[in-house]
Formats: C-alpha cells, sequence, structure tokens
C-alpha cells in the first residue's frame, strides 16, 4: 500500500459554506484520504512544510474541451463567435486521433492550474468524444463528459441525424467507468430540434445521468429561442422535453425571471455561473442572489473558451467583482474558496453527503476529510497571507499560480511545479 503524509497550514470546511484554515497533516493511503491531523507537528512529511497550504483541488462545473485553442477571440456576439472561432475549432475533432491527444493537452493545463475535476464538453463527434473520455480516465480524473448533441443551425458537418445522435450517445455509457462518467449534452435549444430535446430528456431519464446545456446566456438567443419555439419560456422549453432535475447543469441563466428560477429550483437543476465568460463576450451578469433566493442551486464554471482564464481561483474572483457590480451583497472570500471546492462538488452529487446517497461506503472529492477521494493541492505562497485581516481574501486576490508546488489527482502526483 503506498502511502504519503502531507502537512502544512489545511483549508478546511466550515459552517455557512465558509472555509477556515488550521495547521495539521493530511494521509494519504493509496487513493484515499485516510487521516486529516490538526496538529503543530509537521514531522516526517512527504510534502508540504511550514511555508505550504493544502487545500482541496478545484473543481470546475462547465467547460469546452476543444474550445482551449480559441482562448481570447474578441469584440463578438455570443452567436457570431460560435460561428465564425468555436464551430470551425471544434470541426477538428472530426479528426479523433487531434481530438485525444488535444484532450491530453488540456488536462496538463489543468493540472497545472489545480482543477481536479470537470464537467465538461466534447463535440459532436462520436469517436473523438471516446477518445476524449479514454483520455479522463486514464488521468484518474472525476469528471462528467458528453458528446454535443445538434442537429440544426450549426455548420452541416457539426450537425447530425437526432436519432443517430441519441444513438450515440446511448453508447456512450459503455465507456464510462472508474471516475468518470456520461452526461446527456445537447448544446442548447437553438441547435437542437425539439425532437432531440425529449429524446434528450427520455435518455436522462431512462439512464439516470446527468444532463449539460445552456441557458439564457445572450438576450439575442432567448429572442431565437422564442423563434424556434412558438414563443415558448426557454427554461420552459427544457422542463417540457424532461430536460431539467437534479444533476441538470445549465451554463449561464443570465436573462431569467422568476417564473424561471421557481421552475428551476422546483427541478433541482443547477445553474453553472461562469463570470468571466458572460464578461468576455459581453452577455450579461448573472443574478447569483436572486437564483439562491428563489432557492437554485448554484455552482461556479470558466466556460473556457467563453470565459478566458482558466484559473477557477480568478473566476472565484469574477464572482464576487460581478455580485458587486450588480450592486448585490457580493460572496466573501471564504464563501468563494468554499464555492470552487466542495460547493461545486456536493452540487454535482460529487461531494462526501451525494456520494454517501449513492451508495459509496467511501468517496468525494472537494474538501479534507477522512474517506474522501485524495484529490488535493500543495501549494507555496510567497507572501504573509496568514497574518492579514482576512487571510482567505489576501489568499484570492494575491493569487499567482507559480505558488502551486503539486497537483495530486487520485492520489497520484498529476502535476509537479519544476
Amino acid at each position: 500500500m503506498h502511502t504519503m503524509l502531507i502537512g502544512g497550514t489545511l483549508m478546511l470546511p466550515a459552517p455557512d459554506r465558509t472555509i477556515r484554515f488550521a495547521r495539521g497533516t493530511v494521509r494519504i493511503e493509496d487513493r484515499t484520504i485516510t487521516a486529516v491531523e490538526e496538529t503543530d507537528a509537521l514531522t516526517n512529511l512527504d510534502l508540504g512544510s511550514d511555508e505550504h497550504l493544502i487545500c482541496p483541488g478545484f473543481i470546475d462545473t462547465h467547460l469546452h474541451l476543444p474550445q482551449f485553442d480559441s482562448i481570447g477571440i474578441d469584440g463578438l456576439e455570443l452567436l457570431d463567435w460560435l460561428d465564425r472561432v468555436i464551430f470551425p475549432a471544434e470541426t477538428r475533432w472530426e479528426d479523433a486521433e487531434y481530438a485525444g491527444a488535444m484532450t491530453e493537452r488540456v488536462l496538463d493545463q489543468l493540472a497545472s492550474f489545480g482543477t481536479t475535476s470537470i464537467a465538461a464538453y466534447a463535440t459532436v463527434h462520436h469517436e473523438a468524444t471516446r477518445r476524449a473520455i479514454d483520455a479522463v480516465k486514464a488521468r484518474g480524473i472525476r469528471a462528467m463528459v458528453g458528446q454535443v448533441l445538434m442537429d440544426r443551425n450549426a455548420p452541416t458537418e457539426l450537425v447530425r441525424p437526432f436519432r443517430q445522435l441519441i444513438r450515440e450517445a446511448k453508447a456512450l455509457f459503455d465507456d464510462a467507468g472508474g471516475r468518470v462518467e456520461v452526461a446527456v449534452t445537447p448544446r442548447f435549444a437553438v441547435s437542437c430540434s425539439g425532437d432531440l430535446l425529449e429524446a434528450s430528456g427520455q435518455l436522462r431519464m431512462t439512464t439516470g445521468a446527468p444532463v449539460q446545456t445552456h441557458l439564457a446566456e445572450t438576450r439575442r438567443e432567448c429572442a431565437l429561442i422564442g423563434e424556434l419555439f412558438d414563443g415558448m419560456p426557454y427554461t420552459e422549453v427544457y422542463r417540457g422535453s424532461g430536460l431539467l432535475g437534479p444533476r441538470s447543469i445549465l451554463g449561464h441563466g443570465i436573462w431569467l425571471d422568476d417564473d424561471d428560477r421557481t421552475m428551476l429550483a422546483e427541478s433541482g437543476s443547477i445553474i453553472a455561473h461562469c463570470p468571466t465568460a458572460n464578461l468576455f463576450l459581453d452577455a450579461g451578469r448573472h443574478d447569483r442572489a436572486g437564483s439562491l433566493a428563489a432557492g437554485v442551486t448554484v455552482t461556479l464554471g470558466s466556460d473556457v473558451a467563453g470565459g478566458p482564464d482558466r484559473s477557477m481561483v480568478r473566476v472565484a474572483q469574477a464572482m464576487i467583482e460581478t455580485a458587486k457590480n450588480r450592486g448585490d451583497t457580493p460572496p466573501t472570500a471564504s464563501q468563494a474558496w468554499y464555492q470552487i471546492t466542495r460547493g461545486n462538488a456536493e452540487a454535482l452529487g460529487w461531494g462526501w453527503s451525494g456520494m454517501q446517497a449513492a451508495g459509496a461506503e467511501t468517496g468525494g472529492v472537494g474538501t479534507l476529510m477522512p474517506g474522501t477521494e485524495a484529490d488535493l493541492l500543495v501549494i507555496r505562497p510567497t507572501i504573509d497571507w496568514q497574518h492579514t485581516e482576512d487571510p482567505a481574501g489576501t489568499l484570492l486576490y494575491a493569487w499567482d499560480d507559480r505558488w502551486l508546488d503539486r497537483t495530486i489527482i487520485d492520489g497520484r502526483p498529476a502535476w509537479l511545479c519544476e
């Protein structure tokens, strides 16, 4: 049995969806955290020191694997950006070997920024999606990955008959396993016929799989939905198709009204708030406070490449700044750290409670706790953050990716600063 003792200042969960800091050690045996001890005695360590911060790996609840080479193409509205930048990039995944190699590169990047769990879109290409899933499985990353489903309003080479798409999506469940699950992933209602949405909803209900899609990111998109679905509200389109539910992750959710939020709350659906993407594409500002007040679960995602930043710490900064700019009471820095770790994990069913509810004896990510999966970061800040008035805030706003010494995924070193 491989064991590892890691020590330093631990980032631990606290009440009210916040975090706290305590000196201590984390023991890993094979792929599991078996002990977390709060102690000043940092001896016989394999990793860490008095100068290190040990925290859970970051969790990104909304990103696009084929878009990582398209970061920073600015000045376009969403639908134009898709046509001119993203659809051409996704066409390259017709080459499954290219898709697999690109996924490997993306996973390297994510590990270098401390992201250890993801909810990710592939493309419409079936074999490419399989290669992406294989690459993710080989890295031991906890993830959900889905083949994008589109049967209209996209380039000819990126649309398929809806029956073929559903058949291919079903086949992907044979590729799941380990820490990877398959998500039913209709891109958004603009690019999906009613038949495809309804078939996707049926697939969700028969398999119990999570859903990934986009909702109400821009005004123009919402207007187009009205034209395509005879004036039916955007959220109602998804509800009527059976796509809303406790593990349905809806990217953005900016242009929603009270009725929309009620539908989302009653179904247990999730909004993946992507503040850096919303700013970059000038889409609007999600009302996170209003969604939470309505009982909607809200996670946080990078939305690469709409979001130009791969660092979940900076996405968390943007979450706070978006709330400030809206005039809302912003989340605290401590709440932001909780969000990108345990908060995102619990929302996706990957936290301790979710794994236990699913019948697992051990498991869960996003927190340092005995019995959880060993996804964690060994960080050496170069500032005196522990003696400020708000250590969590200092860490958040002074964050430097060069502080990350080691990323550990599934109990194994996945990235090492050299």
